[in-house]
């Protein structure tokens, strides 16, 4: 199995824009001092936080939106944002991709679609999601296909898998305070990335997957975080058959996947797990 965990984002020779990838950023943490009380008694200890920092994103010379985020995958989480809010269609539509210096601004010049771009702002809907993001496409203002995909996997196989994505990182270990999406693929290569925030940890997945030209119509994303109606549809928008989580699922959210053909699974964990819609993609060995 290949993983592409924390590296630098691959590109193939003949993608036509112009790219600047960002390289990912190390020093996710902050050390601070911590006064911790045990009923009548409390030492100091030196601790680790998470370094969360506001990344702003330029479209064709305007600022878009600024989101709280890590500064790790930068590129790719604009290009996963974009292409969740259907306002760019594809890797083909982006002429230029760059990220500054610091890593604190994103620039993308790229054809896209005007009608997707003023619904982000006319039916913008702020998401469920920890750090607290915004979505054009919840109130489905854009019409997606039904995925119709014949793409099954073993239950023990989806398992196992979920098993070994859901070790803890070092980041993780260190602060406790971030989400994972992992995407794999069906031959086993897998792309991960960690954020603050529920979204941007698909948003980045999605869009390294993306970035490295792999098709997703037949393959599984595992998050950490609850599912609700806004991941799914990220989930529709990108045809992305299975979804699995090992957190809890909303009632929207079942809605959701069950009128646009996503196989949605809460609750997974050791030898179980729940599957909400279109199991018939999930077999017993």
């Amino acid at each position: 199995m290949t993983s592409f965990i924390g590296t630098e984002t691959s590109l193939l020779a003949n993608f036509k824009a112009e790219v600047k990838t960002s390289v990912p950023n190390k020093t996710n943490t902050k050390k601070v001092i911590v006064d911790k009380f045990f009923e009548n008694n409390f030492e100091s200890f030196e601790d680790f936080v998470i370094k969360d920092e506001k990344i702003d994103f330029y479209l064709n010379g305007e600022k878009l939106i600024s989101v709280m985020s890590l500064k790790e995958h930068q590129d790719a989480h604009i290009v996963g944002f974009l292409l969740s809010e259907a306002v760019i269609s594809s890797l083909n539509d982006i002429k230029l991709l760059e990220v500054s210096e610091d890593g604190l601004s994103v620039f993308v010049e790229a054809d896209i679609s005007n009608i997707a771009y003023e619904n982000l702002f006319k039916q913008k809907t702020l998401t469920s999601g920890c750090c607290v993001g915004v979505t054009g496409n919840a109130e489905k203002a854009f019409d997606c296909a039904f995925i119709s995909t014949k793409y099954s996997l073993k239950s023990s196989f989806i398992l196992k898998q979920m098993s070994e994505f859901n070790k803890s990182s070092k980041l993780f270990d260190d602060t406790g305070c971030v989400h994972k999406a992992r995407i794999v693929l069906e031959d086993g290569t897998f792309f991960e990335t960690e954020d603050i925030g529920r979204h941007n940890a698909i948003d980045k997945v999605i869009g390294l997957v993306t970035l490295n030209k792999k098709d997703l119509k037949k393959s599984v994303l595992y998050v950490t975080g609850r599912l609700s109606n806004e991941m799914v549809v990220k989930c529709v928008m990108h045809k992305i058959p299975i979804v699995v989580s090992k957190a809890a699922v909303t009632f929207e959210g079942i809605k959701a996947a069950n009128e646009h053909g996503v196989t949605l699974i809460g609750f997974a964990r050791e030898h179980k797990m729940n599957v909400y819609t279109h199991s018939g993609r999930v077999f017993l060995d």
